[in-house]
């Protein structure tokens, strides 16, 4: 005669215990059970008594190497929550090392164009070097072209005299 909640098929309704089965004792849960559940808590009462001020700070049970081994990991500590009132404006954050590093990063990155506007860098000398050159290839090219425009200008004059 199986009782409880999960059968393997659908059998019938679930049977509770009735008063007289409780009172006969003959129930699932035998009848000591409330007695040594009383003792337990009362002996968890008296432990507290004596304990009282030093456990107050540790009520929380500590999991694995915790209770053995301090450790300072600011992941761990929960932050309080501050008033808006209690906030202190002058204070600064201390930011994390990511954070730190991505301004550092920004501040790098602004410092090195900074250069390369002035032309202080290695790359913005090769750049101007590169410029200077195509400047006076351009000005070759345009002065080549004009002397052929007059050369032809000047056969144009000849042929018609």
């Amino acid at each position: 005669m199986g009782r409880g909640k999960f059968k393997g098929k659908p059998t019938g309704r679930r049977q509770f215990s009735t008063p007289d089965e409780m009172i006969a004792g003959t129930s699932s849960r035998p009848r000591s059970f409330k007695q040594e559940e009383a003792e337990h808590v009362e002996s968890e009462e008296e432990s507290e008594e004596e304990s009282g001020e030093e456990s107050g700070a540790e009520t929380e049970k500590r999991k694995g190497t915790e209770s053995v081994i301090q450790i300072e990991n600011p992941n761990l500590v929960k932050a309080k929550n501050l008033k808006a009132k209690d906030a202190d404006a002058s204070k600064t954050t201390e930011l994390s090392r990511r954070e730190r590093e991505e301004i550092e990063k920004q501040k790098a990155h602004e410092r090195y164009m900074r250069l390369q506007e002035q032309g202080k860098t290695e790359q913005a000398k090769k750049d101007l070097e590169r410029l200077a050159l195509i400047r006076q290839q351009r000005a070759e090219a345009a002065k080549k072209r004009e002397e052929e425009k007059a050369a032809k200008e000047q056969k144009k004059a000849e042929a018609r005299k």
